[in-house]
């Protein structure tokens, strides 16, 4: 989410950061407004989409490892707000763990980590992703592998039916919030999901 805001803002977007503690997100600048808020609190949430031309939402867990009821009802209410009100375009952060992308991942993170290890997490991710799915939203769910904290390279694959070439397939942060923020000027994976990985 951090670098999402930060990308953003050195792209010249105004930008609304929903963030439940204020002072864990250091950035201050002119064009960035910052709302304090639960995910979990509809009226919060309501208020933070609402003006806004887009959604972008990088919503992480709170309990690693575990079912986190909180941030499905938060995408639930993302949502449920943004079809009462707008704006239309959301791209969401999955991971490409969840069922229907396994294949991609490889064995050990498709197979192993997704199944075993993180298998509360990815079961929030399809639940989240399917709320999204259901919506009339032009959404689009970002799909990526392993998450580092890498430099930002510009370098990267995208698609929808892409493969890893590793075994535990990983890609930067950086990289991610960058083809987040290029698909709001690009139409290409509207209502599609997409995975991302170097």
């Amino acid at each position: 989410g951090k670098l999402l805001v930060a990308q953003a803002l050195e792209r010249g977007h105004l930008v609304t950061a929903f963030v439940r503690t204020p002072s864990k997100l250091e950035t201050r600048h002119i064009a960035l407004q910052i709302a304090q808020g639960d995910v979990k609190d509809s009226a919060a949430v309501a208020r933070a989409v609402a003006g806004n031309e887009a959604v972008l939402s990088a919503l992480g867990v709170g309990k690693p490892l575990r079912h986190d009821p909180a941030v499905i009802e938060g995408v639930r209410n993302i949502v449920r707000a943004m079809e009462q009100s707008g704006p239309a375009r959301l791209i969401y952060q999955s991971f490409l763990g969840v069922h229907e992308g396994r294949a991609q991942a490889g064995f050990v993170l498709g197979k192993i980590m997704a199944t075993l290890v993180v298998r509360n997490e990815v079961a929030d991710h399809e639940a989240k992703e399917a709320i999204i799915r259901n919506s009339k939203l032009d959404w689009t769910i970002v799909r990526p592998v392993v998450l580092t904290k890498g430099p930002h390279t510009g370098v990267y694959r995208h698609g929808a039916d892409i493969r890893a070439r590793s075994l535990v397939p990983k890609i930067s942060r950086a990289d991610v919030a960058e083809f987040m923020l290029s698909q709001l000027s690009d139409q290409t994976y509207v209502r599609k999901a997409v995975a991302v990985m170097h």
